[in-house]
């Protein structure tokens, strides 16, 4: 497979004479706009082809979520009673997997920067004229609607867990994953620009993914973890994904309604103000990210 290139200058004046050798921290003067929507569209084709040309690779990562799903939830079905979470165990899992669903491409994206810097394809990028910024903006959005599109797969087996097929929680359902896959993606963004090895970021991943997905509410409530956990979910970015999706539900279903997810000191915080703190929490994270990227090597 070979991935689209980034927009060639249409004259010689256009070339950005920094980015080559990994010095360029913007947009050279001269150098039109359309070069970096052209670079942006370039990267997340790359991403959607990529996609599209590994189906095999697709349905494993799709695998792990559906047998949590079915063969996990299905067995602790029986166990836990609904009356303790206010839904059957699957609908309660079920926002808890299409996090699980949309993460693990998300942060795919931060390790295949790595990889592209050791490989050398990153410093082939850098010879475009286009910002290191846009270079970094067109990898997110690629990462994001990757993870969305697989995300969106498993969200076609909501009626398999009881959930109805209503366009408008579907609509709400997607919002959330697309919000939530923005932001794993900037920060896994983040966290590459300032490693310089896979097998760091790797160890990391291995560290702090599998907590922060048990302090999520994905699996279990919240409210029954121990005091101190509790401070660690409110900080966790992936519990306020769950927990948006998990309210998305209950606007829909009011008879699907689960426990509590996050509170703020016994409150709920409104579910508007959890989805702006993961827009910011990408956002910044992203800044952060084109401001460690737009560094001399």
């Amino acid at each position: 497979m070979t991935a689209p290139a980034v927009p060639a200058p249409d004259t010689a004046d256009d070339t950005d004479t920094g980015t080559g050798t990994g010095t360029g921290t913007g947009r050279e003067p001269g150098t039109p706009l359309r070069h970096e929507l052209r670079a942006v569209h370039a990267l997340i084709y790359r991403d959607l082809l990529r996609l599209s040309s590994q189906p095999a690779h697709t349905a494993l990562m799709l695998l792990q979520p559906v047998l949590y799903l079915f063969v996990l939830g299905g067995g602790l079905a029986a166990l836990i009673p609904n009356s303790s979470l206010g839904v059957g165990y699957q609908t309660y899992l079920f926002p808890g997997m299409l996090m699980m669903t949309v993460q693990t491409p998300a942060i795919m994206v931060g390790i295949r920067l790595i990889t592209d810097r050791q490989s050398g394809y990153l410093r082939e990028l850098l010879m475009a004229p286009v910002s290191r910024s846009t270079l970094l903006l067109g990898s997110c959005a690629g990462g994001t609607i990757v993870s969305t599109v697989q995300g969106a797969v498993l969200l076609a087996l909501a009626g398999a867990v009881g959930l109805p097929y209503d366009p408008l929680l579907l609509a709400l359902l997607l919002a959330g994953m697309i919000l939530t896959s923005f932001t794993i993606t900037a920060l896994s963004l983040a966290l590459a620009v300032s490693l310089g090895r896979p097998e760091i970021f790797h160890m990391l991943l291995g560290l702090v993914m599998m907590p922060l997905l048990f302090l999520s509410g994905g699996f279990f409530p919240i409210e029954n973890l121990p005091g101190w956990a509790h401070t660690l979910a409110a900080a966790n970015p992936l519990a306020y994904g769950v927990d948006l999706l998990r309210r998305c539900i209950a606007l829909r279903v009011p008879d699907q309604a689960a426990t509590v997810g996050i509170d703020w000191f016994g409150r709920q915080p409104p579910l508007l103000l959890e989805g702006a703190l993961l827009l910011a929490g990408g956002v910044l994270a992203l800044l952060w990210a084109a401001h460690r990227f737009s560094r001399p090597e």
